[in-house]
């Protein structure tokens, strides 16, 4: 007997069927596995012609994943051969116009082993063929099967369980292999299968405009090893292909940040530049040991219930940290003016667009009333119909309030920054008459401390030109600093004038800026280098 038929009517049997097990003096029944179905006698053998091969399954092997197009049709020929009385065993040979090596393994796959896509080509080409069969378990198996694609030229299969991570799923890959698969058992999704001679053609999933380098390292992250970044130009790559491939996870793993614990403060702190702040990730923490602010009037207060205490901006990386850190963010890109006489910071360009996305979430945080709803915020900044402005957002005006305290450390023009200079200075405009102390009106600001205030009198300052030529100018390096990079403290606090009656404040912990022109051009560096 052929075609694996192992045991007779009467219980004989020539050979013992692989899978029975024998125990001494005890006789195992013999029979196939319960497990498949009865579809197609299982003792039958069926002849299937794959272009120029020839298969011959038992109907065991075909039944084991059915129904499929092998089944529906052997089923029809025994039936109509039931109906015209003819020999059972003048079965006609089915035969299909596709690839005889690719169906070795579809009827390896029959007769019960695991068949593995070698490379993206073999997974594409059992795909199709499976769906054209109509195989659901080798479907259902190819739907689990690892992801076979090729970056670059170079040819990757990446375990699905790498895309596990809260924040890496869904993906490109996860996303872009739906086109295979809406669901295990959709059959060519979008495509209308009656009448469909062959499968359509469908090319092995590639990114060849991505460096295999670069994603090969990012597959070593995602495995849980360390990664040396060796420049911020092999960060920034890292972080470039990340977002390509939406894995959310990862890039907030590789930007830029420090997590320290500040003894002094008692705090944990995490160091944040503002271009990688997300809002998922903004909260308020109170801070108990600030003595709550003097009462309001109440013509100035609010509709809504405002914080009991002052309280700091604090910052979780979304997918990542499993608490949250008091935020210090670093603003960069030369973006912020400082203005020394009414001690506000005014910000520019993207800048200004981001610390007003910034602003509004935090107004969101505090149930404070916003211009837009909160999944806009962080993507267009401000009212839709307003320009992107700290002063469109409920907690501060057009020039942010900020804070240099004693702490707050300051280089200037190159040289530390000194307290005592401003006091020297002050004593020399007040002896000389000149003295205009300001006062920016913040007395009230919830036990900030708030530095030495400059001379708001403007010194005018008599130049001449090669030509002889001469003219006044407004001495503004002393009314203003450009700051090149600058780390900042965020605190949320009642304001007596505020439009909400809160506010939030930058405090500076460390500021690089430079006085005047004279004080950039010199920290200017040569292409030469």
């Amino acid at each position: 007997m052929q075609g694996g038929i192992f045991a007779r009517d009467d219980g004989a049997s020539t050979q013992d069927p692989p899978g029975i097990l024998r125990e001494e003096g005890v006789t195992a029944p013999r029979k196939w596995n319960t497990d498949i179905p009865h579809i197609l006698p299982h003792e039958r053998v069926f002849p299937i012609q794959i272009g120029s091969e020839l298969f011959r399954l038992s109907g065991a092997s075909i039944s084991s994943d059915a129904p499929s197009y092998f089944s529906q049709f052997f089923q029809c020929q025994l039936k109509q051969a039931e109906e015209n009385g003819d020999d059972s065993n003048s079965i006609r040979t089915l035969y299909i116009d596709r690839d005889p090596v690719t169906f070795k393994d579809i009827s390896l796959h029959l007769q019960g082993y695991h068949v593995m896509p070698r490379d993206g080509s073999h997974f594409v080409k059992l795909f199709a063929d499976a769906q054209f069969y109509s195989l659901p378990r080798l479907i259902s198996q190819l739907y689990e099967e690892s992801i076979f694609i090729s970056i670059g030229q170079r040819d990757f299969q990446i375990p699905r369980e790498l895309f596990s991570d809260p924040g890496n799923s869904p993906n490109y890959f996860s996303l872009g292999f739906a086109v295979f698969f809406s669901t295990p058992t959709a059959v060519f999704p979008g495509l209308n299968r009656e009448g469909l001679l062959r499968p359509p053609s469908i090319m092995p999933p590639s990114v060849p405009n991505r460096s295999a380098d670069i994603f090969a390292e990012i597959l070593h992250l995602l495995r849980g090893y360390p990664l040396h970044i060796k420049n911020e130009d092999h960060r920034a790559e890292l972080l470039r292909d990340c977002r390509y491939f939406h894995l959310k996870g990862l890039e907030q793993k590789l930007i830029r940040h420090s997590i320290t614990f500040n003894l002094t403060r008692n705090r944990h702190e995490i160091t944040l530049r503002l271009d990688d702040v997300r809002q998922s990730g903004i909260s308020v923490v109170s801070d108990p040991s600030t003595p709550p602010p003097p009462e309001m009037s109440t013509a100035s207060t609010p509709s809504f219930s405002p914080p009991p205490v002052s309280g700091w901006v604090n910052y979780a990386r979304p997918f990542v940290d499993d608490r949250a850190y008091e935020l210090v963010l670093e603003i960069g890109d030369e973006c912020t003016r400082l203005h020394l006489s009414s001690m506000r910071c005014e910000f520019f360009g993207d800048g200004k667009t981001r610390i007003s996305r910034l602003f509004e979430v935090i107004a969101t945080k505090l149930n404070l009333p916003t211009s837009q709803p909160l999944g806009l915020l962080m993507k267009k900044g401000g009212a839709s119909s307003q320009p992107a402005s700290p002063g469109n957002t409920p907690i501060s005006e057009d020039w942010v309030r900020c804070v240099l305290g004693e702490e707050s450390f300051v280089l200037l023009d190159g040289r530390e920054w000194r307290r005592e200079e401003r006091e020297r200075e002050r004593d020399r405009e007040s002896f000389s008459g000149n003295r205009s102390v300001a006062t920016s009106g913040d007395e009230g600001d919830s036990g900030l401390l708030h530095p030495l205030q400059p001379s708001r009198k403007r010194r005018r300052t008599e130049i001449s030109s090669a030509g002889g030529m001469s003219g006044s100018v407004v001495g503004e390096e002393r009314e203003s600093w450009v700051v090149k990079t600058g780390q900042w403290r965020l605190r949320v606090q009642h304001a007596r004038n505020g439009k909400g009656g809160i506010e939030c404040v930058l405090v500076a912990v460390k500021i690089d800026a430079v006085s005047a022109e004279i004080g950039r051009n010199m920290q200017r560096g040569f292409l030469a280098g």
